[in-house]
C-alpha cells in the first residue's frame, strides 16, 4: 500500500486524465447544441466506507462534535455527530477544476465556526494543469465561494501529511496563513480568505524534495512551507496573535517564528538538525511547542525519527523521543495534545510498515511513554487495544499473517492522529484505508485495554477504474484503485472482503460473460503473482491465471459473451487470447499492442479493440483482428467503448481530445462504420440500463458535455434526446472512467469518480421519456406540479434546504417559475441550480439553462443555504407561477 496514491496518478495518466486539462472544447466542425431536459436524482455512495489516505483530521477548538476531515484526492469532509458519518463537502467541483478534489490543507474558525477553509489542488507539476485555490465557507462547507491562487498546490504530492499548511488566526479570524509548495513561500490573507499575498519578509520557501533528479516534476518538486501554528496565549480578541511558528522543508532549518503578528521572523536558535520537522502541536498552558520529525517527507517513506520539545519561555530544546533514533525505523509524524489534560500528548511511527505502525502516549508532556503494542517473547505482542472492523471487515484485507504481524492492523501512513478537544476519550485517527477512532482512551493510561474501530462511515475515497452490473446475481462489481475492487450483493452494507486470490494492489479491468454472468474476470496489478483472475460465482471467489511473458501490468480484458474465452490487452505484452480461464494464452494477431478491448455481448467469438484512432473486429474468438475502415475516429487513447447487451454488432464508443474529434459515436454493423452523434459536444463513457417503460431500446449512460453543460446524461431514445441526471452540486471532480446502468433498475446508474467512489444515482422519473425538442416557449408553465421541500441541515443560525419540483401534468415546461413565503424569519443566502429573487419572506426561484426543459413526469432539483431565528419551519405552500403545487 505504499504506493497507493502513486498508482492512481499513473492510471490517471493512462486513462488521459492528465496529459493536460479535461478536454472541454469542441473539436472543428462543432454541432449545434442540442436542448437538454433535467430529472432529479437521489444520489448515494455505493458503500466501501474509505478506501485512501487520510491525511488530515482538524476539530475546531470552541465548538464541541465539529471536526473535518480532508483526503489527498477526494475532497473534504465534516463529522455529523448525530448520525456519527462523514459528510462530504466538494462534491460540487466540477470536471474542469478536477484538481480542487485534492485538500492539501483544511482549517477551522475557533472564532466563528461557522467558517471554514480548504486550501485545494492536487499536483504541482503538469499533470494538474490548473493552479490551487482557496476555499471559504459561512456556513460549515455547505456552500463555498473560492480565491485562486498564482501557483499549484499538491494534496496528492509528497509531503502531503505535514501539516497544517492553513492556519487561522485564534484572535482576529479575518487573518489567515498559508504555507505554499515549489518555493513560493508563506502566504496571508487579512481578509478572511478573500484575497491573500506572499510574506515577503518569510526568509525561507524550503529546499527539500524526495527525489530531486525525477523528471516527472512529481518527486523533485519543493515541499515547502509544512505546517502554521499559533500561540494564543499572544493574543487578545480582536487583535492579531503575536507569536506564530512555521515548519519548513528544510533539514537544516526546519522551524521559524515570529513575535510581532508576522512582520519579522528568525529561525529558531538551537534547533535539531538533520529531519523534516512534520508537525508542529503547541500546548500554549505549560508553554511548549512538540515537534514530530522524519528524515524523509512522507507519507509512504520515512527511516528515522525524533520528537522534540520546545519551551516558548526559555528557548530549551529536549529530546522527548520514546526511543533511541537508532532504534527507529521509521519517522515521527501524528502528533496531538489533549487539550483537556494537556500534559498528555501522542505520537505516530507513521512510516512503521511492518510488522504495524506504532502508536506512543505520554501523561508527563513527554518525559515518559508507553505505546500501543510491544514485544512479550518475539515474535509475540501484547497490545493495549483491541479493534473491532466488524463495520469494514474487508479491513482484515482476508490476510492470515504469521506473528508478529497481525490483521487487522493499527494502520500504515498514519499521519493524522487528534484527540478530541473536548472528550479526552475520544481520538480519531487517519491512515492509508480509513478513519480509526476510539472512545475509551484513557484507559490506556488505567491498565486497560481501549477498543478501536472504523469511524468512517459517510468517507468514500477509491478511485474508481471499471464497473459493472450484471443481468442477474450481484447488483455491482467494482475495479478500484488501492484496494482492488468489490463485489456489492447491498449497495448500502459494506462487502465482507475486497477481491483475493489474488489480492490485485490496483484493479484496472473488468468483465463478465453476457449469456452467463457467474463468470467473471478482471486484470490489475501485482507486485509478484498473475495479473488476470477468473471467478465462476459471479465475483464471490476467485483463483488466478496464468501471465504471458513480459506482462508488467493488468491492461484491460474481455469476456467472451458464452464466457468460453477472454481476450486480454496487458500493459509489458501485446494482445492475448485464450479458450478456458487463461491457463495458456496465445498472441493474437492484427491488432496493436495497449489497444483497448472488449467483446461483442451476443456472438461469443466477436471481439473488438481500439488504438490511435482505428477501431479493430475479430470474428475468430481473438485470434486475428481486422482493422476497419471507419474513419473521423478520436486519434488519442482517451477513449471507451461499450458493445450493447443483446444487440450483436451495436456499440458506442465514447472519447477524445480538445485538439481533434471528441464525441460520441454509434455502430450498428459491429464498427465497420461509425455514426457520430451531432448534438454530443464531448463524451468519455458509454454504459447501458435497463430500457424505459415503453420503449425497446436500453437506456444510455454518458459523461459529457451536451448543450454546452458538462455532466451526467441519459438518454432513452437512442441519443436522439439526453437528460442531465446530476446537479452542479453533485460534479465530483472527474468522472471518465467508468458509467454503467442498472439491467434491472430503470434510471439507476453507477458512476466511477477518481476518489470519491462509486456514487449512484436514481431516479424521480418513472420513466417514458426525456422529453421533447419542441423549442416553443412556456415561461410560466401552467398544470399539475408536486413539490418536496427537505431541510438536509441545519445549525445555529443556519440551514441548509433541497427544492424538488415534479411536472404532473401532461405537457412539458419549457421555463419554471416557482414561488413560496417563508413562515418566519428565514432569507436565502446562496442557491444552486436556480436563480432566485426574494422580498422580505417571499422567495421566487427560477430555472437556469440547463434545466429550463422539464417533461411531464420528470422532476428538477435545486438547493439552497439560508439564515434563520426563531423557528425554522416549511413554507405552508409553493406556486408555479400563478398555480398552487401539491406537497409532498
Amino acid at each position: 500500500m505504499r504506493r497507493t496514491r502513486i498508482l492512481t496518478v499513473l492510471l490517471a495518466l493512462a486513462a488521459g486524465l492528465l496529459a493536460g486539462s479535461p478536454p472541454t472544447a469542441l473539436a472543428a466542425d462543432p454541432a449545434p447544441r442540442a436542448a437538454v431536459t433535467a430529472d432529479s436524482y437521489t444520489w448515494k455512495n455505493a458503500r466501501i466506507d474509505g478506501g485512501g489516505f487520510v491525511p488530515g483530521i482538524v476539530f475546531n477548538r470552541t465548538e464541541k462534535d465539529l471536526a473535518y476531515a480532508r483526503t489527498d484526492i477526494g475532497g473534504a469532509y465534516r463529522w455529523q455527530e448525530s448520525s456519527r458519518t462523514w459528510t462530504p463537502l466538494l462534491d460540487h467541483v466540477g470536471w474542469d477544476d478536477w484538481g480542487h478534489t485534492g485538500v492539501i490543507g483544511l482549517a477551522s474558525d475557533s472564532v466563528d465556526p461557522d467558517r471554514v477553509y480548504a486550501a485545494v489542488g492536487t499536483y504541482t507539476n503538469d499533470w494538474d494543469p490548473g493552479n490551487g485555490a482557496v476555499l471559504r465557507s459561512a456556513d460549515r462547507g455547505a456552500t463555498w465561494q473560492r480565491t485562486d491562487l498564482p501557483f499549484k498546490l499538491g494534496g496528492n504530492m509528497p509531503g502531503r501529511g505535514m501539516g497544517e499548511r492553513l492556519a487561522v488566526d485564534p484572535h482576529d479570524n479575518d487573518v489567515l496563513y498559508l504555507g505554499a509548495p515549489s518555493g513560493h513561500g508563506l502566504w496571508r490573507s487579512t481578509d478572511a480568505g478573500v484575497t491573500w499575498s506572499e510574506v515577503t519578509a518569510f526568509p525561507n520557501p524550503g529546499n527539500y524534495a524526495q527525489d530531486p533528479g525525477d523528471t516527472s516534476g512529481y518527486a523533485s518538486d519543493n515541499q515547502g512551507i509544512t505546517w502554521v501554528t499559533f500561540d494564543e496565549s499572544t493574543g487578545s480578541a480582536g487583535s492579531a496573535t503575536g507569536t506564530v511558528y512555521v515548519g519548513v522543508a528544510d533539514k537544516e532549518n526546519a522551524v521559524y517564528r515570529s513575535t510581532d503578528a508576522g512582520v519579522t521572523w528568525e529561525r529558531l536558535a538551537g534547533q535539531p538538525t538533520g529531519h523534516l520537522a512534520h508537525k508542529g502541536v503547541l500546548d500554549a498552558e505549560h508553554g511548549y511547542l512538540y515537534l514530530a520529525y522524519s528524515d524523509t517527507g512522507g507519507p509512504y517513506d520515512g527511516g528515522r525519527g525524533r520528537l522534540y520539545r520546545y519551551a516558548t519561555a526559555t528557548g530549551t530544546w529536549t529530546d522527548i523521543s520514546p526511543v533511541a533514533e537508532a532504534d527507529t525505523f521509521y519517522g515521527f509524524s501524528g502528533l496531538t495534545v489533549d487539550r483537556q489534560h494537556p500534559g498528555t500528548v501522542m505520537a505516530t511511527a507513521y512510516s512503521s510498515w511492518w510488522p504495524d505502525t506504532q502508536i506512543f502516549r505520554s501523561t508527563d508532556s513527554g518525559g515518559t511513554w508507553t505505546q500501543a503494542w510491544s514485544y512479550t517473547s518475539y515474535p509475540e505482542r501484547a497490545n493495549r487495544y483491541t479493534m473491532d472492523v466488524s463495520s469494514s471487515p474487508w479491513l482484515t484485507w482476508g490476510a492470515n499473517p504469521a506473528p508478529p504481524e497481525q490483521t487487522p492492523k493499527l494502520g500504515w501512513m498514519t499521519e493524522a492522529l487528534e484527540i478530541d478537544p473536548f472528550d479526552s476519550d475520544r481520538m480519531m485517527y487517519g491512515t492509508g484505508a480509513t478513519v480509526y477512532g476510539t472512545e475509551n482512551l484513557t484507559k490506556w493510561d488505567s491498565g486497560g485495554t481501549f477498543t478501536i474501530t472504523p469511524m468512517v462511515r459517510g468517507l468514500e475515497e477509491t478511485a474508481v477504474n471499471d464497473l459493472v452490473a450484471p443481468p442477474s446475481g450481484a447488483p455491482l462489481l467494482s475495479a478500484l484503485g488501492d484496494v482492488g475492487g468489490f463485489r456489492h450483493t447491498s449497495l448500502t452494507e459494506v462487502p465482507p472482503m475486497m477481491f483475493t486470490s489474488p489480492n490485485f494492489t490496483t484493479s484496472t479491468s473488468l468483465d463478465f460473460a453476457e449469456s452467463k454472468p457467474d463468470v467473471v474476470v478482471r486484470s490489475g496489478n501485482l507486485d509478484s503473482g498473475p495479473h488476470v483472475a477468473f471467478s465462476t460465482d459471479n465475483g464471490a471467489n476467485w483463483f488466478g491465471g496464468t501471465d504471458p511473458s513480459g506482462v508488467s501490468g493488468g491492461g484491460t480484458v474481455a469476456a467472451g459473451a458464452d464466457g468460453s474465452r477472454f481476450v486480454w490487452s496487458p500493459e509489458g505484452a501485446g494482445v492475448h487470447h485464450t479458450t478456458g480461464f487463461g491457463t495458456s494464452w496465445q498472441a493474437s494477431s492484427g491488432i496493436p499492442a495497449g489497444a483497448v478491448v472488449e467483446s461483442d455481448r451476443v456472438d461469443p467469438k466477436t471481439f473488438y479493440g481500439f488504438k490511435s484512432g482505428k477501431f479493430y473486429v475479430s470474428k475468430d474468438g481473438g485470434a486475428t483482428f481486422t482493422a476497419s475502415a471507419a474513419t473521423g475516429l478520436p486519434a488519442g487513447d482517451s477513449v471507451r467503448f461499450k458493445a450493447l447487451p443483446g444487440g450483436e454488432g451495436d456499440v458506442w464508443l465514447a472519447g477524445g481530445a480538445a485538439d481533434g474529434p471528441y464525441g460520441l459515436w454509434h455502430s450498428t454493423d459491429g464498427g465497420a462504420t461509425f455514426t457520430r452523434l451531432p448534438d454530443v459536444e464531448a463524451a468519455d463513457t458509454i454504459g447501458f440500463g435497463k430500457a424505459a417503460p415503453g420503449a425497446s431500446y436500453q437506456t444510455l449512460f454518458t459523461s459529457a458535455k451536451i448543450g454546452g453543460v458538462r455532466g451526467i446524461f441519459r438518454s432513452t431514445d437512442r441519443g436522439a434526446t439526453w437528460t442531465r441526471v446530476n446537479d452542479d452540486a453533485h460534479q465530483w471532480g472527474w468522472t471518465g472512467a467508468a458509467i454503467t446502468g442498472d439491467p434491472r433498475v430503470y434510471g439507476r446508474v453507477y458512476v466511477a469518480t477518481n476518489g470519491r467512489g462509486v456514487v449512484y444515482g436514481d431516479t424521480s422519473d418513472t420513466g417514458g421519456g426525456d422529453g421533447g425538442t419542441d423549442p416553443g416557449p412556456d415561461p410560466a408553465p401552467t398544470g399539475a406540479c408536486k413539490v418536496t421541500y427537505t431541510v438536509t441541515n441545519q445549525w445555529s443560525g443556519g440551514f441548509q434546504a433541497d427544492v424538488r419540483l415534479t411536472n404532473t401534468g401532461t405537457s412539458a415546461w419549457h421555463g419554471w417559475s416557482l414561488g413560496w413565503s417563508f413562515p418566519g424569519d428565514q432569507r436565502v443566502n446562496q442557491m444552486w441550480n436556480a436563480e432566485h429573487t426574494r422580498s422580505g419572506p417571499a422567495v421566487t426561484a427560477r430555472n437556469v439553462a440547463w434545466n429550463a426543459e422539464v417533461a411531464p413526469g420528470a422532476s428538477v432539483g435545486f438547493g439552497f443555504t439560508g439564515s434563520w431565528s426563531g423557528t425554522n419551519g416549511k413554507p405552508s405552500g409553493f406556486r408555479l407561477g400563478e398555480h398552487g403545487c401539491a406537497l409532498e
